[in-house]
């Protein structure tokens, strides 16, 4: 079992943590929050007071920051007291740009880093079945697969430094206008006098299954349970949709992709965080299509 550092305990992270723990890692777990602090330690890691001291000493350190910037700062003070043997590890979902700065950053230093986002939500997160795309070199991988494994069901190697975020906001966007499209078509199917449950018993069974439609219905009571069946409070909040969708059109922009069904998405979400809903589950967006 190794020593791991890990900073950024929210609703992610803390799962992530605290899964790391289950398998009998020793984790010295940071974050600004003292009550991420005390899930923490309730789950088994220990509490420390900085980032530093996270990295201080450790095999591994795992981030799971808000953004790039984040990333950025946070890996400024780890280069002063990561050992070289360290691997750093982020999570985060972050611009290709940064990733590769910081893994450039990191090699300079004489140290080694992997970005590997992550798919399957907070659920995952607390169940250790999360997904994770891994940009880096094939050692690295290596070095960091048997940590990624132990939070999750699949670790894949996307590529260089800075696949793994390019996978992850590629995928996103996926799933962001898939969602739109998936509420799209129960609203539809709902005024045409379908039943609920009919269209979802077809769809799901036919050319118009997606994972919105067969694991995350956008309504109450239809298929597996869902944030929809919570009044969409938890999941993966529309902001954070907002966020990944905002990205991929940055990195459109960038490569020159044409990208106007994600472009259309990323509006329809950046009006429904506007309205203030950011922080319920993005399935909510069916209530501004439904009236």
């Amino acid at each position: 079992m190794a020593r791991i550092g890990f900073i950024g305990l929210g609703n992610m992270g803390g799962g992530m943590a605290a899964n790391l723990a289950k398998k009998g890692h020793d984790v010295r777990a940071f974050d600004l929050s003292a009550d991420a602090l005390d899930k923490a330690k309730a789950a088994g890691c220990l509490p420390v007071a900085s980032a530093a001291e996270a990295a201080d000493g450790a095999e591994a350190v795992v981030t799971m920051l808000p953004a790039g910037k984040h990333v950025a700062e946070v890996y400024d003070a780890l280069f002063v007291v990561a050992a070289p043997s360290a691997i750093l590890i982020d999570c985060s979902t972050i611009d290709v740009a940064t990733a590769k700065e910081v893994a450039a950053a990191a090699q300079a230093k004489g140290l080694v880093a992997v970005d590997a986002p992550v798919s399957g939500g907070i659920g995952a997160a607390n169940a250790g079945t999360l997904t994770f795309m891994v940009g880096g070199s094939a050692e690295a991988f290596d070095r960091a697969q048997g940590i990624l494994a132990d939070m999750g069901k699949a670790v894949i190697h996307a590529g260089a430094n800075g696949a793994g975020q390019a996978a992850k906001i590629c995928n996103n966007m996926i799933l962001g206008a898939t969602m739109i499209v998936t509420c799209e078509a129960f609203v539809l199917a709902e005024k045409l006098g379908l039943d609920a449950q009919a269209f979802y018993d077809i769809a799901s069974v036919s050319s118009g299954q997606s994972w919105s439609m067969t694991t995350y219905a956008p309504l109450p009571g239809i298929g597996p349970d869902t944030p929809a069946d919570h009044d969409y409070q938890g999941g993966f909040a529309a902001a954070l949709m907002l966020k990944d969708l905002r990205l991929a059109m940055a990195a459109a922009k960038d490569t020159g992709a044409d990208t106007p069904m994600g472009a259309k998405a990323a509006e329809r979400y950046e009006a429904f965080a506007e309205a203030g809903q950011g922080g319920l589950d993005f399935s909510a967006i069916i209530r501004t299509l439904r009236g």
